[in-house]
């Protein structure tokens, strides 16, 4: 984390606009809370916020409703997707988008040692995405997004599936936040723009490709059952 950091506050510090560095803990059991402080006391600009173990889903929520930009952007710790990508996503809200979302997929996207098995199940899963919720999105699961301020708020505050009734959880736990996000987002009337961004594959050893791929489709079906029964109408 204080690496990820570092590069963050580099790049940020180049940048003519100003910022903040929210730092979402999902019940992290190492040092990161700590050197996350530590690095805060002198940047007022880094703040963090500490969660139990919900999830992915549930802490990205809870960062994107505390942040105060006019554009907000959450991106894996890992930086999988490079912070200096953040400028190919920045400047499609001059043009009218109120969501500008990161895609491995498309023309100028690049991935980085990525195992075959593990980008067929990507779209293997992508097609499921496409028929049963948000249509024309290429890639729903890359972990780097950026939203309007509004946007971002009545999107986040609407999300059902892994929000503020989340319970506690243990292990890790990949999920389908992203597709209930970009399904909401559609629902609410906002343009969506996907824009091709270098990937870095990280090794993720403790992900467990039959069970998240499951949870991942139980996602898809949830999001389409919940709007079926009217749970996210204004």
């Amino acid at each position: 984390m204080p690496l990820t950091l570092e590069k963050v506050i580099a790049f940020c510090e180049t940048q003519k606009y100003d910022y903040e560095v929210l730092v979402v803990d999902d019940g992290s059991t190492d040092h990161t809370v700590a050197s996350v402080e530590a690095l805060a006391s002198s940047l007022p600009q880094v703040q963090i916020i500490r969660n139990d173990h919900r999830g992915k889903g549930y802490a990205v929520r809870n960062g994107m409703l505390a942040a105060h930009g006019q554009i907000i952007l959450f991106t894996d710790a890992d930086l999988s997707t490079p912070i200096e990508e953040t400028e190919r996503l920045l400047s499609w809200f001059s043009k009218d988008y109120a969501v500008v979302i990161g895609s491995r997929e498309g023309v100028g996207a690049q991935r980085y040692g990525e195992p075959g098995y593990r980008h067929l199940m990507g779209r293997v899963f992508n097609l499921v995405v496409r028929l049963l919720a948000v249509r024309g999105i290429q890639d729903t699961q890359c972990g780097f997004k950026a939203f309007r301020h509004d946007a971002a708020h009545r999107i986040f505050e609407r999300v059902q599936l892994y929000g503020e009734k989340a319970g506690v959880v243990t292990g890790s736990m990949v999920t389908g936040f992203d597709v209930e996000v970009l399904f909401l987002a559609r629902k609410l009337g906002y343009p969506i723009k996907e824009v091709p961004v270098q990937w870095y594959y990280a090794n993720e050893s403790k992900v467990d490709p039959l069970q998240d791929s499951l949870r991942n489709f139980r996602d898809v079906v949830r999001v389409r059952w919940n709007d079926l029964r009217g749970r996210y109408r204004e």
